[in-house]
C-alpha cells in the first residue's frame, strides 16, 4: 500500500511538471509574438510616413530645383539659378539684390494691371506669411528681401520682355521661389506627385495655386523642410 501511494505521489508530479513545462512554453510563444508586433509598429512609426515618404525619400525631389542660367534674361541681369544656395550665402545675398533692382520701378496702367495679377498669384509665405506679394492696388504686400526679388523680376521682365505671357513671368518667379526655399518645396514636390499633380511644373509647385499642400506630408524630423536661402 505505501508503495502505491508513493506511486501515485510520484505520478501527481511528473504531471504537474508537464502541465508546467506546457505553460511555460505557451507564456514563451506569447512573449515572442507581442515582441515582433510591438517591435514591427515601432519600426513603421520610424521609417514610415503618412504619405508612404520618408525624409531622405524627399531629397530624391531635388530636380526640382533649377540650375543652370535663366534663357531670357540670366546673362542681361548677371545671375544664374546656381548661385542661390546655402553653399554660398554671400552670393545668395547678391543675386537677390540683382533681381531686386527693378523693384522701384514705374510701370505703365497696362502693366501695373498684369503685375497685380502675377504678385497675386504668388507669396512668400515661408518667410514673411503674407498671402500674396502686392496687395490688390499693386503696393508692397511683403517687405521681405524674397518678395524684393520676385516683384523686381515681375517688373523687370514686364518692361523689358513685355512679349511674355503673364504664366510665364509667374513660372519664373516661382523658379526663384523655390531657389529661396528649396526643402520646402522637396517635400511638396512628393505631395503633389503623390496626388498626380506635375510637380516639375512651377506655377504648381510655388504658385498660391496648391499653397500649404507640402503639410500633407510628414516626416521623422521636425526640422524638414525649414532649409532657407537668403535672409528675410
Amino acid at each position: 500500500m505505501k508503495n502505491e501511494k508513493s506511486k501515485m505521489k510520484g505520478g501527481n508530479t511528473d504531471y504537474e511538471i508537464i502541465i508546467q513545462y506546457v505553460i511555460i512554453g505557451i507564456l514563451a510563444i506569447l512573449i515572442v509574438y507581442n515582441a515582433s508586433k510591438i517591435y514591427g509598429v515601432s519600426a513603421n512609426a520610424v521609417a514610415g510616413t503618412s504619405q508612404g515618404q520618408t525624409l531622405s525619400s524627399f531629397e530624391e525631389y531635388s530636380y526640382v530645383i533649377p540650375t543652370g542660367t535663366p534663357e531670357i534674361y540670366g546673362e542681361e541681369l548677371g545671375v544664374k539659378y546656381d548661385d542661390v544656395s546655402t553653399s554660398n550665402p554671400s552670393l545668395a545675398d547678391e543675386t537677390i539684390s540683382k533681381l531686386s533692382a527693378y523693384e522701384d520701378e514705374t510701370l505703365t496702367s497696362a502693366q501695373m494691371e498684369r503685375y497685380i495679377k502675377i504678385g497675386s498669384s504668388i507669396s512668400c509665405e515661408y518667410c514673411c506669411g503674407a498671402k500674396a506679394l502686392v496687395f490688390s492696388n499693386g503696393e508692397r504686400a511683403c517687405g521681405c528681401a524674397h518678395s524684393y526679388a520676385m516683384r523686381g523680376l515681375a517688373k523687370y521682365l514686364l518692361i523689358k520682355h513685355s512679349d511674355m505671357a503673364d504664366l510665364e513671368i509667374l513660372n519664373e518667379l516661382g523658379k526663384w521661389k523655390v531657389l529661396f526655399f528649396p526643402g520646402v518645396h522637396e517635400k511638396k514636390a512628393s505631395v503633389l506627385k503623390a496626388n498626380g499633380i506635375d510637380e516639375t511644373d512651377y506655377i504648381n509647385l510655388a504658385s498660391n495655386l496648391y499653397r500649404g499642400a507640402e503639410n500633407q506630408a510628414t516626416t521623422s524630423s521636425s526640422g524638414a523642410g525649414s532649409q532657407m536661402v537668403g535672409g528675410c
